[in-house]
């Protein structure tokens, strides 16, 4: 699910980046948050970061006592994306394994469904092997497939979402 916040954030640009007129300022700001928002990628609070879409307010710089740099406190909206319990959401498989698949959806890319999570459907092997069922639907790498977020789990250190999905559900299943 998409999500527009707005948040607050500290950017801080080094004094040689700073002219006399400080006609770069405003363009230094926005540069440095930017790559501050980019490089983040993902907090457990709001999901991965996509955007920044404005810029609302720019504070009052405050020298650094140490560096010499500047930090500017800024407020701005954004665009963040996370998967929630009981959301359905389509995803594309990128891994086949014996007991079950690896989807991507957004920026998540360990999105799992187990095999046990698949009512009717089993697993053909061969060189592309897919999930097979009797209505000869099949769940292979690059199939679209719609289905219903189980759990998701946080993982600090790879700063990264893994979530746990299932076809159990009405409307649930590849997509043609």
């Amino acid at each position: 699910m998409f999500l527009e916040v707005q948040l607050p954030w500290n950017v801080i640009i080094p004094a040689e980046n700073l002219d006399e007129k400080g006609l770069m300022l405003q363009r230094s700001i926005i540069i440095r948050l930017l790559d501050d928002f980019a490089s983040k990628k993902a907090t457990k609070e709001l999901g991965y970061y996509l955007a920044v879409t404005t810029l609302l307010n720019i504070g009052e710089g405050k020298v650094r006592q140490h560096t010499g740099d500047i930090l500017f406190p800024v407020v701005f909206r954004g665009i963040t994306f996370n998967l929630f319990r009981g959301e359905i959401v389509e995803g594309v498989v990128h891994k086949v394994l014996k007991h079950g698949v690896f989807l991507r959806c957004g920026p998540m890319e360990h999105i799992y469904l187990s095999s046990t999570k698949m009512p009717d459907y089993r697993y053909v092997p061969g060189e592309n092997p897919v999930f097979l069922n009797e209505k000869l639907s099949k769940i292979g790498k690059d199939a679209m497939v719609r289905v219903i977020v189980l759990a998701t789990m946080w993982l600090e250190v790879e700063r990264e979402f893994r979530a746990l999905v299932s076809l159990e559900g009405d409307f649930l299943g590849p997509v043609s």
